[in-house]
Protein backbone atom coordinates (compact mmCIF):
# COMPACT_ATOMS: atom_id res chain seq x y z
CA UNK A 1 0.00 0.00 0.00
CA UNK A 2 1.07 3.57 -0.82
CA UNK A 3 2.05 5.99 1.59
CA UNK A 4 -0.34 8.84 2.32
CA UNK A 5 0.64 11.69 1.66
CA UNK A 6 -2.44 14.68 2.02
CA UNK A 7 -3.11 16.55 -0.96
CA UNK A 8 -3.59 19.27 1.94
CA UNK A 9 -2.35 19.27 5.12
CA UNK A 10 -5.70 21.55 6.34
CA UNK A 11 -8.13 19.23 7.82
CA UNK A 12 -11.02 22.06 7.38
CA UNK A 13 -9.82 22.44 3.57
CA UNK A 14 -9.06 19.24 2.87
CA UNK A 15 -12.43 18.07 4.30
CA UNK A 16 -14.16 20.53 2.01
CA UNK A 17 -12.05 19.68 -0.99
CA UNK A 18 -12.62 15.91 -0.54
CA UNK A 19 -16.46 16.87 -0.22
CA UNK A 20 -16.71 18.75 -3.95
CA UNK A 21 -14.02 16.83 -5.26
CA UNK A 22 -15.44 14.91 -9.01
CA UNK A 23 -15.55 10.69 -8.29
CA UNK A 24 -17.11 9.03 -11.69
CA UNK A 25 -19.09 6.00 -11.33
CA UNK A 26 -19.42 3.98 -14.27
CA UNK A 27 -23.34 3.46 -14.89
CA UNK A 28 -22.70 1.98 -17.98
CA UNK A 29 -20.82 -0.57 -17.35
CA UNK A 30 -22.07 -1.15 -13.95
CA UNK A 31 -25.85 -0.38 -13.85
CA UNK A 32 -27.68 0.85 -10.80
CA UNK A 33 -30.74 -0.99 -9.86
CA UNK A 34 -32.79 0.61 -7.49
CA UNK A 35 -34.25 -1.81 -4.95
CA UNK A 36 -36.29 -1.45 -2.05
CA UNK A 37 -35.78 -3.47 1.34
CA UNK A 38 -38.64 -4.05 3.47
CA UNK A 39 -37.15 -4.05 6.73
CA UNK A 40 -40.10 -4.11 8.70
CA UNK A 41 -44.06 -3.55 8.32
CA UNK A 42 -43.33 0.59 8.53
CA UNK A 43 -40.01 0.75 6.47
CA UNK A 44 -38.74 0.41 3.26
CA UNK A 45 -35.08 1.29 2.49
CA UNK A 46 -33.65 2.09 -0.75
CA UNK A 47 -30.35 0.50 -1.94
CA UNK A 48 -28.69 1.97 -5.25
CA UNK A 49 -26.94 -1.72 -6.45
CA UNK A 50 -24.44 -2.30 -8.66
CA UNK A 51 -22.92 -6.28 -10.00
CA UNK A 52 -19.64 -6.69 -10.70
CA UNK A 53 -20.66 -9.73 -12.63
CA UNK A 54 -21.82 -12.95 -12.43
CA UNK A 55 -18.80 -14.43 -10.11
CA UNK A 56 -18.25 -11.56 -7.78
CA UNK A 57 -15.46 -12.03 -4.77
CA UNK A 58 -18.00 -10.76 -2.47
CA UNK A 59 -20.79 -7.80 -1.76
CA UNK A 60 -19.84 -4.52 -0.08
CA UNK A 61 -22.60 -2.52 1.80
CA UNK A 62 -21.63 1.41 2.18
CA UNK A 63 -23.14 3.49 4.24
CA UNK A 64 -23.26 6.92 4.05
CA UNK A 65 -23.02 9.89 6.93
CA UNK A 66 -25.76 12.42 8.95
CA UNK A 67 -27.67 13.80 6.19
CA UNK A 68 -26.23 12.04 3.43
CA UNK A 69 -27.21 9.78 0.75
CA UNK A 70 -26.01 6.57 -1.71
CA UNK A 71 -25.03 9.63 -3.79
CA UNK A 72 -22.53 11.12 -1.42
CA UNK A 73 -19.28 11.14 -3.78
CA UNK A 74 -17.20 9.21 -1.33
CA UNK A 75 -19.62 6.61 -1.38
CA UNK A 76 -19.58 6.76 -4.93
CA UNK A 77 -15.53 6.61 -5.34
CA UNK A 78 -15.51 3.37 -3.08
CA UNK A 79 -18.26 1.62 -5.38
CA UNK A 80 -16.33 2.65 -8.48
CA UNK A 81 -13.12 1.15 -6.87
CA UNK A 82 -14.88 -2.16 -5.44
CA UNK A 83 -16.70 -2.71 -8.53
CA UNK A 84 -13.67 -2.59 -10.50
CA UNK A 85 -12.04 -5.26 -8.02
CA UNK A 86 -14.96 -7.74 -8.32
CA UNK A 87 -17.01 -6.80 -5.63
CA UNK A 88 -21.10 -6.08 -6.48
CA UNK A 89 -22.07 -3.13 -4.23
CA UNK A 90 -24.90 -2.15 -2.06
CA UNK A 91 -25.23 1.63 -1.69
CA UNK A 92 -27.64 1.86 1.10
CA UNK A 93 -29.63 5.15 1.92
CA UNK A 94 -30.53 5.31 6.25
CA UNK A 95 -33.91 5.27 6.82
CA UNK A 96 -35.99 8.57 5.10
CA UNK A 97 -32.58 9.25 3.29
CA UNK A 98 -32.33 9.22 -0.40
CA UNK A 99 -35.62 11.14 -1.24
CA UNK A 100 -37.67 8.28 0.96
CA UNK A 101 -39.09 10.50 3.20
CA UNK A 102 -42.28 8.54 2.61
CA UNK A 103 -41.55 5.26 2.86
CA UNK A 104 -40.45 4.93 6.40
CA UNK A 105 -42.68 6.28 9.19
CA UNK A 106 -39.50 7.05 11.35
CA UNK A 107 -36.10 8.59 10.62
CA UNK A 108 -33.20 6.90 10.94
CA UNK A 109 -30.78 8.23 13.67
CA UNK A 110 -26.80 7.14 14.85
CA UNK A 111 -27.40 3.59 16.21
CA UNK A 112 -30.59 2.23 14.36
CA UNK A 113 -29.31 -0.68 13.25
CA UNK A 114 -32.26 -2.73 12.20
CA UNK A 115 -32.35 -2.31 8.47
CA UNK A 116 -28.48 -2.47 8.09
CA UNK A 117 -28.77 -5.98 9.75
CA UNK A 118 -31.90 -6.64 7.12
CA UNK A 119 -30.03 -6.10 4.22
CA UNK A 120 -27.06 -7.62 5.33
CA UNK A 121 -28.97 -11.16 6.03
CA UNK A 122 -30.62 -11.07 2.95
CA UNK A 123 -27.42 -10.75 1.02
CA UNK A 124 -25.95 -13.43 2.90
CA UNK A 125 -28.72 -15.92 2.72
CA UNK A 126 -29.30 -15.18 -1.08
CA UNK A 127 -25.88 -15.04 -2.35
CA UNK A 128 -23.91 -17.37 -0.05
CA UNK A 129 -20.61 -14.66 -0.64
CA UNK A 130 -18.63 -12.66 1.99
CA UNK A 131 -20.51 -9.36 2.73
CA UNK A 132 -18.12 -6.58 3.91
CA UNK A 133 -19.88 -3.14 5.61
CA UNK A 134 -18.13 0.04 5.02
CA UNK A 135 -19.71 3.14 6.86
CA UNK A 136 -18.59 6.43 6.77
CA UNK A 137 -18.83 9.08 9.68
CA UNK A 138 -22.18 8.47 11.31
CA UNK A 139 -22.96 5.33 8.92
CA UNK A 140 -19.37 4.05 10.65
CA UNK A 141 -21.25 3.97 14.17
CA UNK A 142 -24.20 1.90 12.31
CA UNK A 143 -22.03 -0.63 11.05
CA UNK A 144 -19.57 -0.94 14.23
CA UNK A 145 -22.66 -0.81 16.51
CA UNK A 146 -24.21 -3.80 14.68
CA UNK A 147 -20.78 -5.70 15.16
CA UNK A 148 -20.72 -5.29 18.44
CA UNK A 149 -24.63 -6.14 18.93
CA UNK A 150 -24.19 -9.23 16.79
CA UNK A 151 -21.31 -10.33 18.56
CA UNK A 152 -20.31 -14.10 17.66
CA UNK A 153 -23.39 -14.09 15.60
CA UNK A 154 -22.07 -11.71 13.19
CA UNK A 155 -19.58 -14.97 12.33
CA UNK A 156 -21.80 -15.95 9.09
CA UNK A 157 -23.20 -12.79 7.71
CA UNK A 158 -20.00 -10.20 7.85
CA UNK A 159 -16.90 -10.87 6.42
CA UNK A 160 -15.11 -7.54 7.32
CA UNK A 161 -16.49 -3.94 8.41
CA UNK A 162 -14.67 -0.73 7.98
CA UNK A 163 -15.52 2.49 10.02
CA UNK A 164 -13.92 6.27 8.01
CA UNK A 165 -13.73 9.36 9.91
CA UNK A 166 -16.21 7.15 12.60
CA UNK A 167 -17.78 9.13 15.53
CA UNK A 168 -17.62 5.97 17.95
CA UNK A 169 -18.60 7.99 21.00
CA UNK A 170 -21.31 10.28 19.80
CA UNK A 171 -21.16 12.44 23.18
CA UNK A 172 -17.79 13.61 22.85
CA UNK A 173 -18.42 14.32 19.23
CA UNK A 174 -21.67 16.40 19.80
CA UNK A 175 -19.13 18.35 22.14
CA UNK A 176 -16.52 18.71 19.48
CA UNK A 177 -19.21 19.88 17.18
CA UNK A 178 -20.14 22.46 19.75
CA UNK A 179 -16.65 24.46 19.37
CA UNK A 180 -16.74 27.76 18.05
CA UNK A 181 -14.36 26.64 15.17
CA UNK A 182 -16.61 24.26 13.96
CA UNK A 183 -19.91 26.23 13.86
CA UNK A 184 -19.72 26.70 10.51
CA UNK A 185 -20.41 22.49 10.12
CA UNK A 186 -22.77 22.47 12.43
CA UNK A 187 -25.00 25.02 11.05
CA UNK A 188 -24.92 23.00 7.69
CA UNK A 189 -26.44 19.61 9.71
CA UNK A 190 -28.85 21.68 11.56
CA UNK A 191 -30.22 23.59 8.19
CA UNK A 192 -30.71 19.89 6.37
CA UNK A 193 -32.05 18.35 9.51
CA UNK A 194 -34.67 20.89 9.95
CA UNK A 195 -35.47 20.47 6.19
CA UNK A 196 -35.71 17.09 6.86
CA UNK A 197 -38.06 17.15 9.58
CA UNK A 198 -39.93 19.79 7.77
CA UNK A 199 -40.78 16.76 5.22
CA UNK A 200 -41.28 13.98 7.41
CA UNK A 201 -44.18 16.20 9.31
CA UNK A 202 -46.04 16.57 5.60
CA UNK A 203 -45.92 12.40 5.87
CA UNK A 204 -46.66 12.59 9.52
CA UNK A 205 -47.89 15.75 11.49
CA UNK A 206 -48.61 14.34 14.75
CA UNK A 207 -45.15 12.24 14.83
CA UNK A 208 -43.01 14.70 13.56
CA UNK A 209 -44.45 18.20 15.30
CA UNK A 210 -42.35 21.01 14.43
CA UNK A 211 -42.79 23.04 17.71
CA UNK A 212 -40.04 25.15 18.26
CA UNK A 213 -37.97 23.77 15.49
CA UNK A 214 -36.58 26.97 14.32
CA UNK A 215 -35.34 28.09 17.60
CA UNK A 216 -33.33 25.25 18.07
CA UNK A 217 -29.45 26.44 17.54
CA UNK A 218 -27.27 23.28 17.91
CA UNK A 219 -27.33 19.49 16.86
CA UNK A 220 -27.59 18.32 20.99
CA UNK A 221 -30.59 20.65 21.11
CA UNK A 222 -32.44 19.11 17.87
CA UNK A 223 -31.27 15.57 19.47
CA UNK A 224 -32.40 17.01 22.88
CA UNK A 225 -36.06 17.88 21.56
CA UNK A 226 -37.02 15.81 18.92
CA UNK A 227 -34.22 12.76 17.99
CA UNK A 228 -34.37 11.56 21.24
CA UNK A 229 -38.84 11.45 21.73
CA UNK A 230 -39.19 10.25 18.57
CA UNK A 231 -37.29 7.02 19.59
CA UNK A 232 -38.13 7.16 23.34
CA UNK A 233 -34.77 7.89 24.58
CA UNK A 234 -35.19 10.30 27.91
CA UNK A 235 -33.39 12.72 26.77
CA UNK A 236 -29.87 13.26 24.43
CA UNK A 237 -27.37 12.29 27.15
CA UNK A 238 -29.33 8.96 27.23
CA UNK A 239 -29.36 8.65 23.21
CA UNK A 240 -25.32 9.16 23.12
CA UNK A 241 -24.77 6.84 25.81
CA UNK A 242 -26.87 4.06 24.82
CA UNK A 243 -26.33 4.27 20.47
CA UNK A 244 -22.37 4.93 20.88
CA UNK A 245 -20.56 1.90 19.29
CA UNK A 246 -17.79 2.42 21.72
CA UNK A 247 -19.85 0.63 23.90
CA UNK A 248 -20.40 -2.54 22.00
CA UNK A 249 -16.36 -2.38 20.53
CA UNK A 250 -15.50 -5.30 23.12
CA UNK A 251 -17.90 -7.82 21.91
CA UNK A 252 -16.91 -7.58 17.79
CA UNK A 253 -15.99 -11.03 16.74
CA UNK A 254 -15.03 -10.23 12.97
CA UNK A 255 -12.16 -7.96 11.34
CA UNK A 256 -12.76 -4.15 11.92
CA UNK A 257 -10.84 -1.81 10.10
CA UNK A 258 -10.53 1.71 11.40
CA UNK A 259 -9.48 4.19 9.51
CA UNK A 260 -9.20 7.61 11.49
CA UNK A 261 -7.01 10.89 11.30
CA UNK A 262 -5.63 12.56 14.50
CA UNK A 263 -6.49 15.71 12.93
CA UNK A 264 -10.06 15.44 12.06
CA UNK A 265 -11.94 18.43 12.48
CA UNK A 266 -15.43 17.19 14.42
CA UNK A 267 -14.34 13.72 15.44
CA UNK A 268 -11.57 13.82 18.63
CA UNK A 269 -9.27 11.21 18.48
CA UNK A 270 -8.93 10.14 22.55
CA UNK A 271 -11.83 7.68 21.94
CA UNK A 272 -9.84 5.47 19.64
CA UNK A 273 -7.00 5.43 22.07
CA UNK A 274 -9.36 3.39 24.71
CA UNK A 275 -9.36 0.06 25.48
CA UNK A 276 -12.44 -0.72 23.87
CA UNK A 277 -10.62 -0.22 20.49
CA UNK A 278 -6.71 -1.37 21.76
CA UNK A 279 -7.43 -4.65 23.24
CA UNK A 280 -9.39 -6.30 21.09
CA UNK A 281 -7.70 -8.66 18.40
CA UNK A 282 -10.32 -7.91 15.79
CA UNK A 283 -10.01 -4.49 15.63
CA UNK A 284 -7.25 -2.66 13.65
CA UNK A 285 -6.65 1.26 13.96
CA UNK A 286 -5.23 2.77 10.94
CA UNK A 287 -4.34 6.10 12.53
CA UNK A 288 -2.85 9.00 10.08
CA UNK A 289 -2.01 12.67 11.26
CA UNK A 290 -3.81 14.05 8.40
CA UNK A 291 -6.94 13.57 6.60
CA UNK A 292 -9.86 15.68 7.85
CA UNK A 293 -13.11 14.39 8.10
CA UNK A 294 -13.91 11.71 5.79
CA UNK A 295 -11.20 13.41 3.61
CA UNK A 296 -7.88 11.44 2.78
CA UNK A 297 -7.20 13.00 -0.95
CA UNK A 298 -3.45 12.02 -1.53
CA UNK A 299 -0.80 13.69 -3.59
CA UNK A 300 0.05 10.84 -5.17
CA UNK A 301 -1.53 8.05 -7.02
CA UNK A 302 -4.29 6.39 -5.92
CA UNK A 303 -6.11 9.75 -5.11
CA UNK A 304 -8.67 8.08 -2.81
CA UNK A 305 -5.89 6.56 -0.63
CA UNK A 306 -8.79 5.17 1.81
CA UNK A 307 -10.65 3.65 -0.70
CA UNK A 308 -7.21 1.71 -1.76
CA UNK A 309 -6.92 0.70 1.43
CA UNK A 310 -10.50 -0.25 2.03
CA UNK A 311 -10.13 -2.65 -0.86
CA UNK A 312 -6.44 -4.17 -0.26
CA UNK A 313 -8.10 -5.11 3.05
CA UNK A 314 -11.04 -7.01 1.29
CA UNK A 315 -9.27 -8.66 -1.09
CA UNK A 316 -6.87 -10.30 1.85
CA UNK A 317 -9.57 -11.43 4.07
CA UNK A 318 -11.26 -13.12 0.92
CA UNK A 319 -8.15 -14.51 0.08
CA UNK A 320 -7.66 -15.79 3.65
CA UNK A 321 -3.77 -14.23 4.02
CA UNK A 322 -2.23 -12.13 6.56
CA UNK A 323 -3.06 -8.40 7.21
CA UNK A 324 -1.99 -5.93 4.73
CA UNK A 325 1.05 -4.01 5.50
CA UNK A 326 0.00 -0.32 5.89
CA UNK A 327 2.19 2.70 5.49
CA UNK A 328 0.97 6.03 6.55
Amino acid sequence: MHRFVPLIRHPDLLTVVAHFWPRPLDERRFPVQKNLYRTDEETQVLVEEQSAGVAPSGHLVLIHGLESSSRAGYMKSLASAALHAGFSTHRMNLRSCGGTESLCRTAYHSGLTADLEGIVRELATSTGQPVFLAGFSLGGNVALKLAGELGERARGLIAGVCGVSTPIDLAVCVRRMEEPRNRLYEVRFLRSLRRRMRVKHQCDPARFPLDGIDRVRSVREFDDRFTAPAFDFRDAAEYYETQSSIRFLDRVRVPVLLIQAKDDPVVPFEPFTRSAVTANPNIHLLATEYGGHVGFLSRRQPRFWSDAVILDWMQALVRGTSRPQFQY
